[in-house]
């Protein structure tokens, strides 16, 4: 039976409502918002966007369980990171490491979510995305006010990014109040980035070279570090957004460097007067939950749910369904079996005799179940604590993994300096090298105390040919 998905996206200008049903589109619909309800993708009025979406579940007479929703992607940050292979039960403590040195937003502000990618031998590869916590609780309040039970969200630029069925790509989705440009390469979004656009400009056209400006920055970001295969003009370029229905502006965005330009279309089937441009977000959710079924397809690898934990509904019980009924049917045996033994009132005293016997055999057993529940307490209590012996291991060596890289990569950015010896203590770091001058013996000390990774730092000496002794503290 083909799956039917509901997708609903709130952006700052309106509301959009799409009903997919074996790849089919069944229902769409969508409301304009005043001015001011929504501001970056965060929700200022709570209570009559909660009533604009209502009012659009109610026009297309649409259910409100398990809906897939999106944030805008305002001030949400993208990475592809790269750790020690780590077992399970320490990564999710080294991502969070990882992800308060790398952002640099604070982590109590935000949300954040992160997939597994495909990984050599010895690492493990993720994709991480950071979003608001306002926004993020902003969103499912109204929501919950609105009466819609959303199971699954995601962040719009990802949704975009899962259309294109090309290995490497690069969308542009520009609306009057801001752009998103997105480079897809070996099917991971490796950049993207959201900008609001001028609010002085009146028009679309008035707004290009600031599109153009963006363009130009992304790509030239991604291939200064991708000089082997920087996207060049046989990197085709999808457009979207109200950038779509002017396709004479085009050439004026992607410049004079010979990219292909076409307006970004999904694998979908779309019924006579349907806009696809005002439902794009919409449609890359929907795909997020039934994928277009091909071989050999490239749409994007990235594909979780941000939606934050506390707010995921319970998980469906089968022992939740089922506990009421065997509660009946346990009640209706006892009623039973009380009647048998009033209608047969002459097989009580054989059956007391055999209760006692049973009751003897009982006692046995709990005497041998106690004795078995002892072994196995003190097998656990080993195993607890082989675990926990195990854990704190594995946790002091992905710390002294993160020691150690901060200090090679504070130094890779002193281009005066060279390390030597380096040895990690536990409780301290021994750091000696050589460098070109004092100065940069001292900024690299500077640089060091100024980590969050470490809390004190001791140069121990330093001589006239420049060498350095320092002892670092880890924090």
């Amino acid at each position: 039976m083909a799956k039917k998905v509901t997708t609903l996206f709130v952006r700052d200008t309106g509301i959009s409502l799409l009903v997919i049903k074996g790849g089919r589109i069944e229902k769409w619909a969508s409301l304009p918002l005043q001015p001011g309800l929504v501001t970056q993708g965060l929700i200022a009025d709570e209570a009559q966007v909660a009533a604009r979406i209502e009012q659009v579940f109610e026009e297309t007479k649409t259910k409100k369980k398990n809906v897939v929703t999106a944030l805008s992607g305002h001030d949400s940050l993208y990475r592809i990171i790269t750790l020690p292979e780590l077992p399970d039960a320490v990564l999710p403590e080294a991502i969070r490491r990882e992800a308060r040195r790398t952002i640099p937003t604070p982590l109590e502000e935000v949300y954040y979510s992160y997939q597994r990618l495909p990984s050599s031998k010895g690492e493990t590869r993720l994709f991480l995305v950071t979003f608001p916590r306002n926004s993020a609780d902003a969103l499912v309040r109204t929501l919950r006010r609105a009466g819609v039970k959303p199971y699954v969200m995601d962040l719009a630029p990802l949704a975009l990014s899962r259309i294109p069925d090309e290995p490497r790509a690069i969308i542009v989705n520009a609306r009057l109040d801001h752009v998103d440009v997105i480079a897809l390469t070996d099917r991971l979004p490796q950049v993207v980035r959201r900008v609001s656009l001028p609010t002085e400009t009146q028009s679309l056209e008035e707004r290009l070279p600031f599109i153009a400006e963006e363009f130009n920055r992304t790509v030239a970001f991604y291939n200064s570090s991708h000089t082997d295969k920087p996207l060049d003009a046989g990197v085709p370029v999808f457009v979207c957004g109200d950038l779509a229905g002017v396709p004479q502006t085009w050439q004026a965005v992607v410049g004079g460097a010979g990219y292909t330009v076409s307006a970004l279309r999904p694998p979908l089937e779309a019924p006579e007067g349907f806009n696809t441009d005002e439902f794009m977000v919409n449609i890359g959710l929907a795909l997020k939950e039934a994928p277009v079924e091909k071989e050999g397809v490239n749409i994007s690898l990235v594909d979780f749910n941000a939606l934050p934990e506390a707010y995921v509904p319970p998980r469906f019980s089968i022992v939740r369904v089922l506990l009421p009924v065997v509660t009946v049917v346990g009640i209706a045996l006892v009623v039973l079996a009380v009647i048998l033994v009033l209608t047969n009132r002459s097989q009580i005293a054989a059956l007391q005799s055999e209760t006692q016997v049973a009751e003897a055999s009982v006692a046995q057993l709990q005497t041998e179940t106690g004795t078995l529940r002892t072994e196995v307490g003190s097998a656990t209590t080993l195993a607890n604590e082989l675990t926990n012996r195990l854990v704190t291991m594995e946790r002091a060596r992905a710390s002294l993994y993160l020691d150690l890289r901060e200090i090679a990569d504070l130094a890779k950015t002193n281009p005066g300096l060279t390390l030597g010896k380096v040895v990690h203590g536990g409780t301290s770091i021994t750091v000696a090298g050589t460098a070109t001058n004092v100065n940069a013996i001292y900024a690299y000390a500077h640089a060091l105390r100024d980590s969050p990774r470490f809390s004190r730092v001791w140069v121990r000496g330093v001589s006239g040919e420049f060498s350095f002794d320092f002892t670092v503290t880890p924090e």
